[in-house]
Formats: structure tokens, C-alpha cells, sequence
């Protein structure tokens, strides 16, 4: 069982999304990358940082990464990108250990998948191509597929040895939230501007993180 949940891993998100709406530069600086280091602090002292969950442990490692490229004043978008990308990679690999099954309802998550991916890519490639951003396009449907593969991993985790119900809910409801952030924060810079895009894509990836990572928290300490 948990000693403790992440009280204070959400105390500094709060502060963080009040930060980003609020515009408060250097309360960010210190709280978008203070939120992972607590998270990790937090992984610590429950489940540990290696053994079952060094996979999510170097995922919140290169998250934080991408936090800090992204929040910097230069552009910094694809170190950003490539350091989620490996956070994703990182995550699917911790969601895959033990072996994988075929099911009808992995089919049908596949199929959901997969429809969304293609409906969303184009829109993504239509607006990089309007803002003359054509040599995003393969990078940008590299990590499309990947974040993708990481949900689909995170959906499967309900029929996988090693994982309860919780734990298998929380990381795919985390995986959504992420996908949904992720989701937001493009469609705002290269589709069309979204109101409250940064608060919303924050909101929904600190979520993200605090399900996939207390869910796998949770199976390692089983």
C-alpha cells in the first residue's frame, strides 16, 4: 500500500497552472519542473525509483526535460519533442513487461486509435504546411504514433499479469489525460489558437502524469 498519496505533487501543479494563467514567468520556471522533481521525490519514497518502475522513472526524468525546453523563451519545440518522445518510449516499455495478448477489446481500442490518429495527423499536416513548417511533418507523426502506441500499451494494462484494476485504470485514464494534452498543445500552435490553451494543456498533462505514474506505483508495490 501507498505510504502516502501525492498531496503535495498536486499542491505545486495547482500553483503552477495558476502561474501559467496568470502569466507568472518565474513561478513557472520554478514549478513546472519543480511538479516532476516532486513527483519523483514521491516515486521514492513509495514504490522506489528502480527495479519495476526504472522504466517510469526515466519517463518523468526526460518529461522533465521536455518541460524545460518548452517553457524556455527561445524555441526550443523539437529538443521538447525528442525529450517526450523518449518519456513515451520510457513508458511503453514499463507498460509492456510482462507479455502481450490479443483480445477483441484490443482491437477495438486499436481501431479507435488508429481512426483518431489519421484524423488528427492531417489536420496537424494541413496546418504545417499553411505555416511553412513542412520539415515538422515527420517528426511530428513520429511522435503522434508513439504517444499513440504509449496509450494503446496503457489501455491494455486491464488484461495484463502484474496489473489490478486500479492500478490498470488509473495509468490508462493517465494516458488519456496526456494524450489529450498533448493533443491541445498541438492543435493550438499548428492548427488554430485554442482559448486557454496552455492552462488547458497543463492541466490535462499533470493530470496524465500523476494517473500513469500512481497506477504504476500501485502494481509495483503488489
Amino acid at each position: 500500500m501507498l505510504d502516502h498519496w501525492p498531496w503535495y505533487v498536486i499542491a505545486v501543479a495547482i500553483v503552477n497552472w495558476v502561474a501559467v494563467e496568470r502569466k507568472w514567468k518565474w513561478v513557472e520556471y520554478i514549478c513546472k519542473p519543480g511538479t516532476m522533481l516532486l513527483l519523483l521525490l514521491w516515486m521514492g519514497l513509495n514504490g522506489g525509483l528502480g527495479g519495476a518502475l526504472i522504466w517510469f522513472t526515466l519517463g518523468v526524468i526526460f518529461s522533465m526535460g521536455g518541460d524545460i525546453f518548452l517553457m524556455l523563451p527561445e524555441n526550443f519545440f523539437l529538443p521538447g519533442l525528442i525529450s517526450f518522445l523518449l518519456a513515451h518510449v520510457a513508458y511503453i516499455v514499463g507498460l509492456n513487461t510482462s507479455a502481450p495478448y490479443i483480445s477483441g477489446q484490443g482491437a477495438i481500442f486499436l481501431l479507435g486509435i488508429g481512426a483518431y490518429v489519421a484524423w488528427i495527423y492531417r489536420r496537424l499536416a494541413a496546418g504545417l504546411e499553411n505555416k511553412g513548417q513542412r520539415d515538422m511533418k515527420l517528426p511530428v507523426l513520429i511522435y503522434t504514433l508513439v504517444i499513440s502506441l504509449m496509450v494503446y500499451s496503457a489501455l491494455m494494462t486491464g488484461g495484463r499479469d502484474g496489473w489490478d484494476a486500479l492500478s490498470a485504470a488509473l495509468v490508462s485514464i493517465g494516458a488519456v489525460f496526456f494524450y489529450a494534452s498533448d493533443s491541445t498543445l498541438a492543435w493550438d500552435r499548428f492548427v488554430q489558437p485554442l482559448s486557454h490553451a496552455r492552462l488547458r494543456v497543463m492541466v490535462a498533462y499533470h493530470l496524465g502524469q500523476l494517473g500513469i505514474i500512481t497506477g504504476a506505483v500501485l502494481m509495483s508495490l503488489r
